[in-house]
């Protein structure tokens, strides 16, 4: 089983239009409303394929009204801590040719009881569990150490932790040494400290977190596909997505696919290639919907274990 501890969940609105165009009014062409926040969407992601997960959330307001109801039609396992405060609500909206302008409300300030149950429900949960993940931005309350916190008290039950985060909580995370962390491009950048222009850098940047401890980094690439650094291990998958639709949460199916096949016992490169077709079909599909088994067929996915240093990113 995996439990993803989520502390700012969001409720997500996607909404379609043609074009946006700043300072006019727009007529939406279709919407949609899903339970949001990068440890929910990895739970999401994992329940549609059928595998075991629970979701650790904070819920308070009509927004977790809203959330408990999504989740439970969605089948998605979940434990909820009551917090004063209401969810957060985020805003997509999403243009023909792919393109995802985001709105993100900052959330609820938790008060330290609330993040202190946040924390034991996930612990509790985490003894039946192969992997935990933390994931995600923190609310306004919340210690940056949460995660590392996470990390160090998952080591004692004897769970593998996984850490997907930004800033200053994946930072701190790093320090403890989770089993895995996936940061995408640009947070791998910010937390090496150096630009990342081309695979080999990324490569490089991973294989320094490697070498401080992390057995796992798994790093996104948006239409470059993702790298997976072990000590023994570097594997490069992609696929390539002809009319993608959303690109909101596919990272985080990425992820899930990621931990599904790892916790399934399948190789470094096939659990890559995994992930990478779960976040390529996310791509597909409107709003923040995740992929069923249905929508992975015909997902062609390369996978090399001699990728090329010199590709540039991005382009």
């Amino acid at each position: 089983m995996i439990v993803t501890l989520t502390p700012n969940p969001s409720i997500d609105r996607a909404i379609t239009i043609e074009a946006l165009h700043r300072g006019e009014v727009h007529r939406a062409t279709g919407s949609r409303i899903d339970p949001g926040g990068k440890g929910v969407n990895v739970s999401r992601a994992l329940a549609a394929q059928g595998a075991d997960t629970v979701a650790v959330l904070p819920a308070g307001g009509p927004e977790g009204h809203l959330m408990e109801e999504l989740l439970d039609a969605a089948g998605v396992a979940r434990r909820s801590v009551p917090v004063s405060g209401s969810l957060r609500m985020n805003v997509s909206v999403l243009e023909p040719d792919g393109t995802t302008t985001k709105l993100n409300e900052p959330g609820p300030t938790l008060a330290e009881s609330e993040v202190d149950a946040l924390l034991h429900e996930t612990l509790e949960a985490a003894r039946t569990a192969t992997w935990v993940v933390g994931c995600g931005s923190l609310p306004p309350g919340v210690p940056s150490g949460l995660y590392a916190q996470l990390v160090t008290r998952g080591r004692e039950l004897g769970v593998k932790v996984a850490v997907d985060s930004s800033g200053s909580p994946m930072t701190t995370a790093v320090d403890a040494r989770p089993s895995l962390v996936k940061p995408n491009h640009e947070e791998l950048a910010e937390l090496v400290g150096r630009d990342l222009p081309t695979l080999g850098d990324v490569v490089a940047a991973a294989r320094d977190l490697v070498e401080g401890g992390i057995e796992v980094v798994a790093v996104s690439l948006g239409g470059d596909g993702a790298v997976l650094v072990t000590a023994d291990e570097l594997v490069h998958a992609r696929a390539t997505i002809t009319a993608p639709l959303s690109t909101v949460g596919a990272g985080d199916c990425m992820l899930a696919g990621l931990l599904h096949g790892l916790s399934s016992g399948m190789t470094p490169a096939d659990a890559l290639a995994t992930a990478v077709t779960w976040g390529a079909a996310a791509v597909t599909l409107p709003g923040s919907r995740v992929p069923t088994p249905d929508d992975l067929h015909g997902i062609p996915v390369e996978v090399t274990r001699t990728p090329d240093p010199h590709l540039v990113l991005g382009h």
